[in-house]
């Protein structure tokens, strides 16, 4: 009898450890489930900023928040993902309302991603974050105003006094011009083409107008620069370019930039096609460095893919920019001096359309 009751205690008391084992494992698993559950909610509160961060107009500011266990049983209808939620929703209405106003998917993106620069380049979009190392332009973007006839002006706060230079550029491709008439448009400067290498087989050419554009130009009191369209593939074929150019540019009064135009060529057998970005960079900086040992002031020209991608901005920081961009407000976070805003002007004295710019540096009074 007494065994009897020893084995029904052993058992009684095997079942309460069995039983405590399991109300354990219970337990376990629901505090398990409850930091799941809090990582999940935290997790959601960060991509909620994360997505609202990007979008200044509906920027949430939270108060500090302390996480207890209603939050964690009211998980569905917690602030973040409501935050969330509305996020969404303006982000969708705000692309709608974008798009539907004829906005270009560059512009969206731009608009929704502004610590990046995006470029649009070989049937993609790339995105570049703005580098705090780099030299910034201090431009008041709402300064520059478009005036009736299309032409571009940077003025100071008031919007009425003009604070930068009118100017074209032109090659061969304007044919004949008239600088008398030119200079009736108050045309401030220009820059001419003074030639360019072959994008095939690499011969250097000069520009067969060059010589009656500079000379017409000088004529009629209008400051000049000149630019070069370069294919060159290594820092010899730079230099060799240099070297073209101030032969051809020696016996005249060059006050403006001595430019290096580097520009994609859209041949597909074009020589430069598969040059890496350091090559191009090297190539540039070869060029500038021969211009400047000549006594004038290199510039380089080119657009976002030049600039952002062709190019390596960190090694070109001490030479002055062209930027091209054929939109408004212009669309360059890192310093340049002029914008060529259009490629279709008019102009008194010019068959046909002519690159406008607008220059924020009077050259004419830098020391060379």
């Amino acid at each position: 009898m007494a065994n009897k009751s020893a084995r029904r205690s052993r058992r009684k008391q095997k079942i309460s450890l069995i039983t405590n084992i399991i109300f354990s494992l219970i337990t376990l698993t629901a505090l398990t489930g409850c930091i799941i559950l809090l990582l999940q909610n935290y997790s959601m509160r960060n991509e909620s900023r994360e997505v609202l961060g990007r979008l200044e107009e509906y920027e949430i500011r939270e108060k500090e928040y302390i996480y207890t266990q209603e939050d964690l049983e009211a998980y569905s209808d917690s602030a973040a993902l409501q935050a969330l939620e509305q996020g969404r929703q303006d982000v969708l209405a705000d692309l709608k309302t974008a798009i539907s106003g004829g906005n270009s998917t560059a512009a969206v993106l731009r608009r929704f991603y502004p610590e990046d620069v995006v470029v649009y380049a070989d049937g993609g979009y790339n995105f570049f974050p703005v580098l705090d190392a780099l030299k910034k332009n201090d431009y008041v973007y709402d300064n520059f105003i478009q005036r009736e006839n299309g032409e571009i002006v940077y003025t100071d706060e008031t919007q009425i006094n003009i604070l930068s230079l009118k100017g074209i550029d032109v090659s061969k491709h304007q044919g004949e011009i008239n600088w008398r008439k030119v200079a009736g448009e108050d045309i401030d400067y220009t820059f001419i083409r003074a030639g360019f290498r072959g994008s095939s087989e690499g011969k250097l050419v000069e520009d067969e107008y060059f010589q009656d554009n500079i000379e017409g130009a000088l004529d009629n009191g209008i400051d000049v620069g000149v630019y070069f369209y370069t294919q060159a593939m290594t820092v010899e074929e730079a230099e060799e370019e240099a070297e073209f150019v101030i032969d051809l540019i020696e016996d005249y009064d060059v006050t403006y930039p001595v430019v290096l135009d580097l520009e994609e060529s859209t041949s597909s057998s074009a020589r430069t096609a598969n040059m890496t970005q350091e090559e191009y960079t090297k190539a540039a900086i070869a060029f500038c460095e021969k211009i400047k040992e000549a006594g004038y002031t290199p510039m380089i020209y080119g657009n976002l893919k030049t600039f952002m991608i062709m190019l390596d901005l960190k090694q070109l920081e001490d030479y002055e920019k062209w930027f091209a961009y054929y939109d408004t407000p212009v669309y360059f976070p890192y310093a340049f001096s002029i914008w060529q805003y259009s490629s279709k002007g008019s102009i008194e004295g010019i068959k046909g359309d002519v690159d406008l710019n607008v220059c924020m540096k009077d050259f004419s009074n830098q020391s060379q």
